[in-house]
């Protein structure tokens, strides 16, 4: 079967689990990108199956789909009250993933700044753009993996992209320390959540080293944009928003960035 850049493909040697898109081809290896998930992968051309259109053209519903499941969370009475969702700093080290996520937010309404940065510039530049825009909410994420033992080179590639991930969220917390102050969502596939957490993440990925989809970050934060100001957030409800839920993203109890107004 003949393959070129841009043909989307499922990897028989794991089910056809993940809808991938081919980014490059060198000799008989093709580099893959996940169309929902963030993954980067690569495979022998022999490993591939080819996608049909239907089938993407019912992927591009996906993100239909998250946007209802954000929406039965937000009960917002419009006839009497008006309101502000907070603002969105989202940093993606993919430009892919970013104008997905930046559709998502346009569509549920909320001010979004989005930044391509590759992931090992974040920390370098994320406190000038945070000054900028001055954003309610800040997303850190782009691509990550776990490492399994047998590749482990050394404790700092034990993740191919959290250590990084965990620079620019300790950048974030010595621009402010309060956590209701700034929140952070920060991590990618199967990233480091406990040490995303304790560097001062609210919300983090991956507890179970999961792969998450493109758009959980994105759901978490427009949650939180959604959510009133002065109120603790639905903690089990917005994880449960998410595709993989606890599984995949996790975070603490925070209050909300939306201010509610009256009369309408």
């Amino acid at each position: 079967m003949d393959f070129k850049i841009g043909d989307l493909v499922t990897r028989s040697s794991y089910n056809n689990d993940v809808i991938f898109k081919i980014i490059n081809i060198d000799n008989n290896i093709a580099i893959l990108k996940g169309i929902s998930i963030r993954l980067i992968a690569d495979s022998e051309l022999g490993d591939l199956n080819k996608y049909s259109v239907i089938d993407e053209i019912n992927e591009r519903e996906i993100d239909d789909f998250a946007f209802d499941v954000l929406k039965d969370g937000c009960n917002l009475d419009r006839s009497d009250y008006f309101y502000i969702p907070g603002t969105v700093l989202h940093i993606d080290g993919d430009a892919d993933y970013l104008k997905r996520s930046m559709k998502f937010y346009k569509k549920a309404n909320i001010l979004a700044y989005g930044i391509v940065i590759k992931e090992d510039s974040i920390y370098k530049n994320i406190i000038k753009y945070i000054e900028k825009t001055n954003p309610n909410v800040v997303v850190i994420t782009g691509h990550d993996a776990y490492y399994k033992e047998k590749q482990k080179v050394s404790n700092d590639r034990t993740y191919k992209n959290t250590n990084n991930f965990i620079k620019a969220v300790v950048e974030v917390r010595k621009y402010e320390k309060a956590h209701d102050k700034l929140i952070v969502v920060a991590g990618a596939c199967q990233s480091n959540y406990e040490e995303l957490i304790k560097a001062g993440a609210n919300f983090a990925s991956s507890p179970k080293r999961v792969n998450i989809h493109a758009l959980d970050p994105v759901i978490i934060a427009s949650s939180i944009c959604l959510s009133e100001k002065g109120k603790d957030i639905d903690l089990v409800g917005i994880l449960g928003k998410t595709k993989y839920g606890k599984e995949g993203m996790g975070g603490l109890k925070t209050n909300g960035t939306m201010y509610v107004g009256y009369p309408r």
